[in-house]
């Protein structure tokens, strides 16, 4: 599980290197400044979705902030990923994720900054997954990859959890 207080420093960090106000991150990302302010001092837990709409803003993959925690694992509403590794490249910066998707659950994922991929693998269970507007569904052995930057989906298809691999895509600004 994460800790709070280590994720909390590091969107601090990443926040205030961007120049940017509490406020303005937290209303960009559509999330109270009240709910950006817990995070940031630990006294709140992130969950998967807010995580992704703050580091969104901030112009950086969510690895940026998921490194500050040992554990590295966070959960949303149906998926809970553990960052396995994060590759760089001069131009993208590539994050490892074991997926663990609940069955009977569904999440959204906001957006991520312009350009973002994901290229997702399936090893049990299938998931209907990708474009919140035209979802891909992929079962066992099977890889589906969409453009992130728009809103997208993970649910389960059938009664059990999906185990997936997830690979992020997120190019370096020029």
């Amino acid at each position: 599980m994460t800790t709070p207080g280590g994720i909390g420093r590091r969107l601090r960090e990443l926040r205030e290197a961007s120049g940017l106000s509490l406020s303005e991150v937290a209303r960009r990302a559509g999330i109270g400044k009240a709910t950006l302010s817990g995070l940031e001092t630990g006294s709140r837990n992130p969950t998967l979705e807010t995580l992704y709409a703050v580091t969104a803003q901030l112009g950086v993959p969510l690895g940026a902030v998921l490194a500050a925690d040992p554990a590295q694992r966070v959960s949303g509403a149906a998926v809970t990923a553990t960052l396995l590794e994060t590759f760089e490249e001069p131009g993208a910066v590539f994050e490892l994720y074991r997926l663990r998707v609940a069955a009977g659950a569904h999440q959204s994922s906001p957006a991520h900054q312009a350009g973002v991929t994901e290229h997702l693998t399936v090893f049990a269970g299938a998931l209907r997954t990708g474009p919140a507007d035209a979802p891909l569904l992929a079962g066992a052995g099977e890889h589906v990859s969409w453009r992130a930057d728009v809103p997208h989906v993970y649910q389960t298809v059938g009664e059990a959890d999906a185990h997936a691999s997830l690979l992020i895509r997120t190019p370096r600004a020029g």
